[in-house]
């Protein structure tokens, strides 16, 4: 055993210790250090919902609508906050995740269309995260898309390698990436100063038109990811052990504080992307501004270079990042839908395999990206019923059974969720 492996396990036991002295109420931590053992499931899930779909689809509202559909990416992240902690208590409570569940307990026939669809999903999140990667290793170093794409691919082999070290390990690599992602639009946030009378303004609801729905589902798609409804409850599922009803619900709160934290952070991420192209891009005349590569060659004649250079290096940690929790993802999807999983190394050359067609066949990249978001928004409802089906049976989740309220709380968003992509699809239809 290296000595990084050995440092890895004594930090996930160091860890452990902690954990479990707070569950059985011997810790006599206050405040943030008492909470920072349960911190990493969900900052683990909060990079999909920052990852380069994101960046497309929110500068592309931003240039296109200004500040309008702001209120779509703060309605989302309070979407993703509760279904986030309905996911990560489904794990705590069954110490199952929720491929797992819906294969014991549903028809072999539906597991099975479950799981293709699935699989479908987590292609259209790899494509978005890959290209994402790739554009930004672009701007950054000049090099060709293609050969973006070839390092994108390296370094992401490089970081699933590390997993062998503890998911431990994993959540300090993917928290150095969301602090560095933040830290980026930080910087781009203070040298584009948006309005914040008109960022109150877009905090109303209001649409502009059918492009305008066309942008919130795909907003909502970026932002709701179904993979990683799948993937949390997996995160959570066997981390720390709880041995009562009262762990549990002690478990749960904890994590309910990590989901707040993560998915919050993610949020303000989101918003600010948002209101920087709105107070850059929009009524500018700058043609094509929603573009990805358009906005970072625009971004240093208007804020300077450090803007840009902040834009593309947030755009690779988050395309790094997301594309591995992707495979992860990917990987949980696989052996609780149908018990087989392959080697994390062939799921990523599998899964990245429509990037690079794309790219080969001289797709338009932020297009690409777009669309791939409009297309993880119908696969959220596939994850959400179940989950809220099984959150809601005391048989399945003892004491962390969901409240009224709660329980009736998700079923509106999964209506409206349903209800927005209908509106889409007759949208496209209709024109």
């Amino acid at each position: 055993m290296s000595h990084n492996e050995t440092q890895a396990k004594q930090l996930d036991q160091r860890l452990e210790d902690q954990s479990r002295a707070v569950l059985e109420g011997r810790s006599t931590r206050r405040g943030l250090a008492r909470i920072v053992p349960f911190i990493g499931p969900a900052v683990i899930a909060s990079i999909a919902y920052m990852d380069p779909g994101n960046f497309a689809t929110n500068i592309q509202g931003g240039a296109d609508f200004g500040y309008q559909l702001l209120w779509v990416i703060l309605a989302a992240n309070l979407m993703a906050m509760l279904i986030q902690s309905l996911s990560a208590k489904l794990g705590i409570a069954t110490g199952k995740n929720l491929p797992q569940l819906i294969r014991d307990r549903w028809p072999r026939p539906l597991v099975w269309f479950y799981w293709i669809q699935a699989e479908l999903v987590a292609m259209a999140t790899d494509l978005a995260e890959f290209i994402g990667a790739a554009i930004a290793i672009q701007l950054l170093t000049g090099l060709p898309l293609f050969w973006g794409a070839v390092v994108t691919a390296i370094i992401s082999f490089w970081i699933l390698s590390l997993q062998r070290r503890g998911i431990r390990v994993m959540e300090l690599v993917i928290g150095a990436f969301v602090l560095m992602i933040g830290l980026a639009y930080l910087v781009q946030f203070v040298l584009a100063h948006p309005a914040l009378a008109d960022i109150g303004r877009g905090l109303v609801p209001s649409f502009g038109g059918p492009q305008s729905v066309y942008l919130a589902v795909g907003m909502i798609g970026a932002t709701v990811m179904p993979h990683v409804i799948y993937l949390h409850s997996a995160l959570t599922q066997d981390r720390v052990e709880a041995l009562n009803d009262s762990q549990k619900q002690r478990l749960a709160r904890l994590n309910r504080i990590d989901v707040v934290l993560a998915m919050g952070l993610a949020g303000l991420i989101n918003m600010a992307m948002l209101a920087i192209a709105a107070a850059t891009f929009h009524g500018k005349g700058i043609e094509n501004a929603g573009d990805l590569e358009t906005a970072y060659h625009t971004l240093t004649p208007l804020l300077g270079s450090a803007a840009s250079v902040a834009f593309a290096l947030a755009l690779l940690a988050s395309g790094l990042s997301s594309t591995v929790v992707g495979t992860l993802a990917g990987q949980v999807i696989m052996q609780g839908f149908v018990n087989f999983s392959i080697p994390l190394w062939l799921r990523r050359t599998i899964t990245m395999l429509p990037a690079f067609v794309v790219i080969l066949a001289g797709m338009d990249p932020t297009q690409t990206l777009v669309l791939s978001q409009v297309i993880l928004s119908f696969g959220v409802p596939f994850a959400l019923v179940p989950l809220l089906v099984f959150t809601a049976r005391r048989d399945i989740m003892g004491g962390l059974i969901s409240s009224r309220p709660v329980n009736l709380l998700g079923w509106l968003i999964a209506a409206v969720l349903i209800l927005l992509n209908g509106y889409l699809l007759w949208g496209v239809f209709a024109g």
